[in-house]
């Protein structure tokens, strides 16, 4: 295997999770869609290099170097950086730190040591009490289907702001990511179009291919195979 994957809950209420990997050898993979944006930091060559990756609207394909590790912080919806709008860094457009000395680097004109996969929650905190990550809660309630009291117009605003894509696109996103759920689970397709409202098969495929890069049948494939 060319790349090793890791994964933590987070302690941090602004966090969705931590990640980490290694990659013993060169390759690619299908980067699917994502609604969340990170920060990437990939150790390489005796360097670090940090960057903010935004939310991405369709599967692409992604490169990745032989040895290198990498760590990473996924934030949750409606947590951002109000310096660095995420709309910016849509499909891996991604914003490159500058490297500071002494294993550290800039963000938003200061100096940050490079985290760990264990302090990555204090590092986050740290960040959260100088202001440069902030939270919507109006954003916050939306998605937890609490209606809040604004106007659409001011809602659809405060959704772009803060997670850089429109509400409906993130639930197409997250309604994909469902169905590929369901799928490994073992479920018919016919169901998954039932359950996750789809207007038919056609329509859960097209939404697959674009932002999984895989059609229905093939992931219940895998699944069988597996």
């Amino acid at each position: 295997m060319g790349f090793v994957f890791d994964t933590r809950p987070a302690d941090s209420p602004f966090v969705e999770m931590i990640w980490r990997a290694r990659s013993d050898e060169a390759g690619t993979f299908t980067s699917v869609a994502a609604s969340n944006w990170e920060l990437v930091f990939t150790a390489c060559g005796g360097g670090t290099r940090v960057v903010t990756r935004g939310p991405e609207t369709r599967a692409s394909e992604a490169e990745y170097p032989a040895g290198a590790e990498f760590l990473g912080i996924t934030f949750r919806l409606g947590t951002f950086m109000p310096h660095l709008p995420l709309s910016d860094l849509l499909d891996r457009r991604d914003a490159v730190l500058p490297a500071a000395s002494g294993g550290s680097f800039w963000l938003h004109g200061s100096v940050w040591e490079l985290p760990s996969y264990e302090n990555a929650d204090v590092f986050v905190g740290r960040l959260v009490r100088r202001g440069t990550v902030v939270r919507d809660p109006v954003v916050e309630a939306a998605l937890r289907g609490r209606p809040p009291q604004v106007s659409v117009r001011s809602l659809q605003y405060r959704f772009l702001r803060a997670t850089g894509l429109t509400r409906k696109l993130i639930q197409q996103i997250e309604r994909a990511r469902s169905a590929v759920s369901m799928l490994e689970r073992g479920a018919a397709i016919p169901d998954v179009v039932f359950e996750l409202g789809y207007f038919d098969q056609a329509h859960l495929t097209n939404s697959l291919r674009r932002f999984v890069g895989e059609t229905p049948a093939r992931i219940a494939r895998r699944h069988t195979a597996g």
